[in-house]
């Protein structure tokens, strides 16, 4: 065991952040910290790392063990370029390296012992600098350049001119070329492109030290970790495996614990009807058991309502108007700006239905594919036709929609006046917005949630093509899977640009990936396209399919169980005794309801009767009704007690 969290707990002002978080890393092993935005992962790295204390709680390390964290802000020298930069943290094999060749000059000039020290001083620097990978420096931190996106004509570029996502790409590769014994990751994906994210996928697969890593992009987790910690209301809980297996456990857990809520909610509304149904015979002893199961009733430890119910609600949003078979089609389009040729000669159709993922490495032109499509900018060449009663919607990361002035509800209600109050909280639940949240103004929302509005409004509206920029940037795990359920639901067609590739994974029916200046399309989801891609690509290039053809076509063929056999005669058999026996029980059930219902209107007209002044002065005939009423006193306690046996085998109970 190389790390060890016990019992950490922060709060911030009253705020609690984490409660007694305890977990344990080994040794090589790569685990990965989830939870919503707010959740306090970052807030942990940093506990680790000592850049924060805990209120209560210890962290452990292996003795000697080295820890390396990348966070989303960095300390880098501005004065240095990108390759100084980066070569710095090799300075102690740099400076080793200087030592060796003034050996190597010393050596000429000695002789005898002197000599001989040197030259054992000297073997052994050398072979410190070979272990240390001296001799692999320079590829080494070439190969990682490349990796993470900076071409070589780059790498002379000064630190103080890059942009944040740069340096983030500078301050990324010194700490994986430092190698540190745990490697801490607060989303290194961000700002990374496909062709980088697999790079890096690939170097932390074989990192040989510890992992741990704080990041959205899924289908990285999945590719790397073994290990998933989430954060959740401000506890944790570790499952071993990918993030998928945690998934799938985590959401077993939940149905397991949802089925649980409703079957208790069931039985206290059950214990509720029968102690209603006890107090209105209004006689003691069943007033005695209805204040018995009152007192049962209120031991239960109540379950809360789970915050899942809410925030998985089924999303089904369909275009008011359905648009022709024919969605879009483009023909022979290009765009540049000045010398720098984004595409040419683009040719691609889509169809009502198709979910596209339009693919590629930041700069080649996705955004301004979506944008000429929108009609925000102009094509050099080419055209593009939108098909019969194709109505368009656009979702840019902007959220230029969007009224900073007004509350989430009104944003939504004044866009849609048709909808009432229910409708529009309704749909703000299911992009989780519930409770006081409807009423946040939009200029004190995050990003990710300005996001959540923006796509519920584009998916209310009455376009039935949705074009979508990025759709998953800024939004939590939980957010992604809302957005995953509402495009995989939606009946109309999306075209939309995205480097979350679980996302596009779930959601794409054809891949579009643009790639020298070409799209080339691959139907299928994201699997498909990877485990084709170099394939088709080469066929593309062989047979000069660059121009926007469909190289490849998934295999749409899914096996169809067959229809479930006829029951057997016994299974038969014994459900009509189960019938039998269900019905023989109602009867019983209501019988007994009517004999207590026909003996309580008795008793109540022998109350009468005695109390008549001709029946009062007659021993006799009082002896007769008081016995008629003690002798239907009798019979309604077992009547009751029958009501109940009959009422739990009719409704069940918890534990059934």
């Amino acid at each position: 065991m190389i790390l060890s969290v016990n019992g950490i707990t922060k709060s911030f002002g009253t705020d609690v952040i984490l409660s007694d978080v305890s977990f344990h890393i080994e040794a090589g092993q790569k685990a990965a910290i989830v939870g919503i935005n707010g959740a306090g992962k970052s807030t942990l790295l940093k506990i680790i790392t000592g850049e924060l204390k805990p209120d209560a709680g210890s962290v452990s390390i292996q003795k000697d063990a080295s820890l390396g964290l990348l966070t989303q802000t960095q300390n880098l020298s501005e004065s240095n370029t990108i390759y100084e930069e980066v070569l710095s943290v090799k300075a102690d094999l740099l400076a080793l390296e200087e030592n060796i060749r003034r050996t190597e000059h010393m050596l000429k000039e000695l002789s005898g012992e002197e000599l001989e020290q040197a030259l054992n001083r000297y073997s052994r620097m050398n072979q410190e600098f070979e272990d240390g990978g001296g001799y692999a420096v320079k590829s080494e931190i070439t190969g990682c350049l490349k990796g993470l996106g900076f071409g070589e004509d780059e790498f002379s570029k000064m630190v103080n001119t890059l942009s944040g996502g740069q340096k983030t790409r500078v301050a990324l590769a010194k700490l994986l070329l430092s190698k540190p014994d745990i490697l801490m990751l607060d989303e290194p994906t961000n700002h990374l492109d496909m062709d980088a994210i697999r790079w890096l996928e690939g170097f932390l697969y074989s990192y040989k030290g510890s992992v741990i890593l704080v990041a959205h992009d899924r289908y990285f987790l999945d590719k790397i970790v073994s290990k998933v910690i989430e954060i959740e209301n401000t506890h944790v809980h570790s499952y071993d495996g990918n993030y998928t297996v945690f998934a799938e456990k985590k959401k077993q857990q939940r149905d397991a614990y949802i089925k649980q809520y409703l079957n208790q909610q069931r039985e206290i509304k059950r214990q509720e009807a029968v102690i209603e149904k006890l107090r209105s015979f209004n006689r003691e002893k069943s007033i005695k058991r209805a204040e018995s199961r009152e007192k049962q009733l209120a031991k239960i430890e109540r379950l809360e309502l789970p915050k899942e119910v809410n925030a998985e609600m089924d999303i089904r949003l369909e275009p008011n108007i359905q648009s022709g078979n024919d969605v879009l089609t483009v023909k022979g389009m290009s765009k540049s700006f000045g010398d720098l040729t984004l595409f040419t000669d683009a040719n691609f159709e889509i169809k009502r239905g198709d979910k596209v993922a339009i693919i590629g490495a930041n700069g080649t032109g996705k955004t301004t594919l979506l944008k000429i499509l929108n009609g925000l900018l102009s094509p050099d060449s080419g055209s593009f036709k939108l098909g019969a009663k194709v109505f368009t919607g656009y979702y840019d990361q902007e959220h230029h929609v969007l009224d900073p002035d007004k509350t989430v509800f009104e944003e939504i209600q004044d866009t849609y006046p048709d909808m009432d109050n229910t409708k529009v909280r309704n749909v703000l639940a299911a992009f989780l917005f519930t409770g006081d949240d409807v009423f946040k103004l939009i200029r004190d929302l995050s990003g990710g949630e300005k996001g959540r509005v923006s796509l519920a409004k584009l998916m209310l509206s009455d376009a039935n093509l949705l074009y979508l920029d990025e759709p998953t940037n800024h939004l939590d795990i939980i957010s992604k899977e809302i957005l995953e359920q509402a495009v995989s639901s939606y009946k109309g067609t999306v075209v939309y640009v995205s480097h979350d590739r679980y996302f596009i994974n779930k959601t794409a029916t054809r891949i579009m990936e643009l790639k020298d200046k070409h799209f080339i399309c691959f139907d299928g989801t994201y699997d498909y396209y990877l485990e084709k891609r170099d394939m088709l690509l080469e066929l593309d290039k062989n047979s000069n399919l660059g121009k926007n053809n469909k190289p490849g076509t998934a295999a749409n063929a899914s096996s169809v169980p067959a229809p479930a056999a006829a029951g057997s005669k016994e299974s038969w058999e014994n459900a009509k005794k189960q019938q039998a026996i269900q019905r023989k029980l109602e009867n019983e059930f209501k019988h007994t309801e009517e004999e207590i219902s026909r003996l309580e209107l008795r008793n109540d007209e022998l109350d009468g009767l005695m109390a008549l002044p001709e029946n009062a002065t007659v021993s006799s005939k009082l002896m007769e009704l008081s016995n008629e009423h003690a002798e239907n006193d009798k019979k309604l306690e077992e009547l009751m007690e029958k009501w109940e046996e009959l009422y739990e085998k009719l409704n069940g109970g918890l534990n059934e």
